[in-house]
This record gives C-alpha cells, sequence and structure tokens, in this order.
C-alpha cells in the first residue's frame, strides 16, 4: 500500500506532545477546528480500553476555500486530520498527506493547494521531531 501519511515518533510523553501538535499547527497557520478523543469513545460505545489516541481536525481556512475552489470534492478529506496516539516506546504523530488530493484528479489548482498544505504540514513534523532532539 502507498504512503498516504507523514509520521513520527517522539519519546515525549503523551500530553506534552499533544500540547506542543497543537502549538506547531498554530504555527504553521492551522487552526484545530474539532477533536475526537478515540480513547474516551471506544470506552463510552464499546467498553474497551485503547491507549490515548486523539485526531485533531486541523484547517487553513485558506487552503481549504482554494482546494473547494479547485473541486468541491476535496470536502470529503477536509479537515487535515492529524493523529496523536501514546505507544510503548513515545508518541506517534501521524497527518494525512495532502498531496493524496493531487491524486484524486486533474486540477493544477489542487496540485498547488496540496503542495502548500504538505509544505506547511511537513513543517510542522520536522519541527516538533527537532524540538524532540533539541530536550536531549
Amino acid at each position: 500500500m502507498p504512503a498516504f501519511t507523514m509520521a513520527a515518533t517522539v519519546r515525549s510523553g503523551y500530553d506534552e506532545t499533544l500540547e506542543r501538535v497543537r502549538a506547531l499547527l498554530a504555527d504553521a497557520g492551522f487552526g484545530v477546528l474539532t477533536e475526537i478523543d478515540l480513547r474516551a469513545t471506544l470506552r463510552d460505545k464499546l467498553g474497551v480500553e485503547v491507549p490515548p489516541r486523539v485526531i485533531l481536525g486541523a484547517c487553513r481556512p485558506q487552503l481549504a476555500h482554494r482546494a473547494l475552489e479547485a473541486d468541491p470534492r476535496v470536502a470529503t478529506l477536509l479537515p487535515c486530520n492529524v493523529v496523536v496516539a501514546a505507544e510503548e516506546a513515545g508518541t506517534r504523530v501521524e497527518v494525512l498527506d495532502p498531496a493524496v488530493m493531487s491524486s484524486l484528479g486533474d486540477a493544477p489548482a489542487l496540485e498547488e493547494v496540496a503542495g502548500e498544505a504538505r509544505e506547511r504540514l511537513a513543517g510542522m513534523m520536522d519541527a516538533l521531531v527537532r524540538g524532540e532532539e533539541e530536550r536531549r
């Protein structure tokens, strides 16, 4: 299966990483529109316990608007999902790669938007990893 996410695992704890990701998304120009606590949802709906995991729905309105103008079907991929999950080795952060949008059609404007979104989110991921390395 082709890669469709950008991911990194850091040693920092879950709560600390979640707060850093929120701040780094803001630095990259994204707001968090939604937050889904998968641990709480699965516990409440299914009675199962899983490690902490949250989905942040991140959006940069300017990019979302341009993408929708290029192809309204892109709405099914909005907002950009960013997952923060506790793991034994630390905390994993995974982002849906916006390049997926450009593979869905033949719209140069959509490729441009996807490229900018990817650049911003990749920068956020790089800053997360760099920050982790600087703490050591």
